[in-house]
């Protein structure tokens, strides 16, 4: 079986479970949507973005 999940999807969720859960306030919530928004428009999204790939090409190969 194959699933993808979109990355903004995954942590747009886990980021709103950690709020509701109060493991993270509505301020750290806010510094990561920030953080992330700003890596995205730098130099870093690109190894970031091969990085969480490689990681899931990793997680599914052990899946088979």
């Amino acid at each position: 079986m194959i699933l993808n999940i979109s990355a903004v999807l995954l942590f747009g969720a886990a980021s709103a479970l950690a709020v509701k859960t109060k493991s993270a306030g509505g301020g750290a919530a806010i510094v990561l949507f920030l953080f992330g928004f700003f890596a995205a428009g730098t130099g870093a999204y690109e190894p970031i973005r091969n990085l969480v790939q490689a990681s899931a090409d990793a997680l599914s190969a052990l899946g088979n």
